[in-house]
């Protein structure tokens, strides 16, 4: 069979459009096929709207704090129809911005969903096209079968699209999305309720960082409900009846089903080259993005391997490069940084101190917790938490993690250093920009604890 592309790229999400222009700028023929909005999770229904909408909601913070600072502030009020027609906007126009770039960088888009066919071979509707390789970049959708009846709830996806917010909410879930929504909506003036399954929100997490995140959460005015997951969700009149382990029932006109994703595979049709997919739907993927099939290759949520929008962008390229530039090009996902957008946001990179325990690491533990500068004036309550994992033996910095202001902001620039395999007296020669809240971070000179199996 003759191809009419070197590449087809299933998603134009961010990996997938960042995998398509890169191979295009190599010289390769390249087309993209997208059943939804050109932009993807991140750009149409994820990270962009969603943050977005924490800044609606730290803007009421902001005026109450204004008070403290001699600012006489009127009565004001969260008019939801007009930030969901801003938010209209700014998606179409990010959309925009996401097809003049495959335009201009000469990828041709086909809209539809696509389909494998067979080996170097993916149908659009009625259209057949061919290609040397095909890429899987489509991405995680929302889990719908967790719980019993749990397909009755509302995505994150279907939040964003909200015209109006409800009095109350029930979110069902304990991580990222779950997190971010509950501090988002309770600041809005949503009664929130949140059911999880574990003793406290975001597993994977440091511990330190998951018992401030709860405590930042309850302060904030959210109900916590530990190790209340649902076992089953069914319909009562208007309202969704969540049945908690302990047998109790709760009624809500809203409920949130932030129990998970899982890689949007279903259907693609993989199994016609004998590709055979994880047990949630992941793609099997090396190093390098390729999979058992030859031709056939994924990055991305579809691989269920680092979840995040970067590291598809990374991915992306790094693939491209390898297909049709000169050199060979695998991405490092050891260190990855990462933030929860909750409020005060979260953000870390390197393992948690258990973690970092049970790789056989003796740990010299550097903490700092305190209450900012901008709170303390006006008798605020958000504090900062800031945590340095350091190897005893090596004094090589391992992990960063910090819940407080700005806190993303301050990981994001740090990265570079860890990548670089900065040791603590690399930090401890840096010196501070005062007054800030990053500066705690070189001036930690005390560990609160050395702990270790070796020490």
């Amino acid at each position: 069979m003759s191809s009419d592309f070197d590449l087809i790229v299933l998603g134009a999400g961010s990996g997938g459009v960042a995998a398509s222009r890169r191979a295009a700028a190599h010289g390769a023929r390249v087309a993209i096929v997208e059943g939804s909005r050109v932009g993807g999770t991140c750009v149409i229904r994820g990270c962009v709207p969603k943050k977005l909408m924490m800044y609606a909601a730290q803007y009421g913070d902001a005026l109450q704090e204004a008070q403290g600072y001699g600012w006489s502030v009127g009565a004001s009020r969260f008019e939801m129809p007009r930030w969901a027609a801003a938010k209209a906007a700014e998606t179409a126009r990010l959309e925009g911005v996401y097809r003049k770039l495959l335009a201009d960088g000469g990828v041709e888009l086909f809209e539809g969903w696509g389909r494998v066919a067979g080996p170097n071979c993916v149908t659009v509707g009625e259209r057949s096209l061919g290609a040397r390789h095909i890429l899987v970049a489509t991405g995680a959708a929302p889990v719908r079968d967790s719980i019993p009846g749990i397909e009755l709830a509302a995505t994150s996806d279907d939040l964003l699209d909200l015209a109006t917010l409800p009095e109350r909410a029930a979110i069902v879930g304990g991580g990222y999305i779950a997190v971010e929504f509950a501090a988002i909506l309770a600041r809005l003036g949503v009664a929130v309720s949140l059911f999880y399954r574990d003793r406290l929100p975001l597993r994977g997490f440091d511990e330190d960082l998951r018992t401030r995140a709860a405590l930042a959460l309850q302060t904030a005015g959210v109900a916590l409900h530990p190790g209340g997951a649902p076992r089953l969700v069914q319909p009562r009149g208007t309202q969704l009846r969540l049945t908690l382990p302990d047998g109790s029932e709760h009624d809500f006109a809203f409920v949130l089903n932030a129990t998970g994703r899982r890689p949007n595979t279903r259907g693609l049709g993989l199994e016609s080259v004998g590709l055979t997919l994880g047990a949630k739907g992941a793609v099997p993927v090396d190093a390098r993005g390729h999979t058992p099939v030859a031709g056939v290759h994924a990055i991305g949520d579809a691989t269920d391997r680092r979840n995040l929008t970067p590291v598809a962008i990374a991915e992306g390229r790094a693939l491209a490069d390898t297909l049709f530039g000169s050199e060979v090009s695998e991405l490092d996902l050891e260190l990855v940084a990462s933030a929860v957008f909750m409020i005060p946001p979260i953000a870390t990179i390197g393992p948690t101190e258990s973690e970092a325990l049970a790789a056989g690491h003796a740990l010299k533990v550097y903490e700092s917790d305190f209450r900012p500068m901008k709170q303390a004036f006006f008798g605020g309550a958000e504090r900062s938490y800031m945590k340095l994992l350091v190897d005893a033996a090596t004094e090589r910095v391992l992990a960063l993690h910090m819940i407080g202001a700005d806190a993303p902001e301050i990981v994001q620039s740090l990265a570079v250093a860890l990548t670089c395999g900065a040791t603590k007296a690399q930090f401890d020669r840096t010196l501070a920009v005062h007054p800030t809240a990053a500066e705690e971070f070189v001036l930690m000179r005390t560990p609160a604890r050395v702990v270790g199996a070796s020490l």
